[in-house]
């Protein structure tokens, strides 16, 4: 049984699963921090299905891309749960568990999210309707370098993600806004099948440098 926690996002996700089913999810779209409501929904989705934390088998977690100060908040909460715990953890690429959330889809699927300025995060899976299984790498393309790459496969291709609607035609097919967006339950079912590790080896992968960072190469 894992715990799910995204906050790489504008969601704020918490799940709780076995691997043939959703015992609990909570996720919020909120202006507020993740700091501000992440452990508060902890412990709701906790006490809502009955479980206590010592009956976690570990905890899976959003470890980007994604929103710095999100990612940093959720990676930070899962180390020190999992440290004061002794509980092992995994960090989950947002965009595979974004593609876990339209794994119904047989064919391929394009999990993408807005960077800055005509730059998106994306990476392609392949779901044979149930499992989904990587084809490239996460990385940071411009969207027409985006799109010429989703050129060379054949076939309606489902995108998820909050730049999903960016890319338009008739081959894609975009997911409904209940899947769109991150999901705890996408991470779980991501991290179903690898294995966890010591909270020490968990880090993000931000894929990009900060603004903060960048301006100050700049100058």
């Amino acid at each position: 049984m894992l715990l799910g926690i995204d906050t790489s996002g504008k969601t704020a996700s918490v799940a709780l699963c076995t691997e043939d089913k959703v015992l609990a999810q909570t996720t919020v779209y909120t202006s507020l921090t993740h700091s501000q409501v992440i452990l508060p929904i902890c412990n709701d989705v906790l006490k809502n299905a009955g479980v206590k934390l010592d009956d976690v088998d570990g905890i899976a977690v959003a470890m980007g891309p994604g929103s710095y100060t999100g990612l940093r908040i959720g990676i930070s909460a899962v180390k020190a749960i999992c440290f004061a715990q002794d509980k092992p953890c995994i960090g989950i690429s947002t965009l595979e568990g974004l593609a876990n959330n339209v794994s119904l889809h047989k064919g391929i699927v394009c999990a993408v999210m807005a960077a800055r300025l005509d730059l998106v995060y994306c990476a392609l899976f392949e779901s044979d309707g149930r499992k989904v299984n990587r084809l490239t790498n996460d990385e940071i393309l411009s969207l027409n370098d985006l799109k010429t790459k989703l050129e060379q496969y054949n076939g309606t291709i489902a995108v998820v993600g909050d730049a999903a609607d960016k890319l338009e035609g008739e081959r894609f097919i975009i997911a409904p806004p209940h899947l769109k967006l991150q999901l705890a339950t996408g991470l779980c079912s991501a991290a179903f099948g690898k294995e966890l590790e010591t909270p020490d080896k968990l880090d993000a992968a931000y894929l990009q440098i900060t603004k903060a960072e960048k301006d100050l190469q700049e100058k």
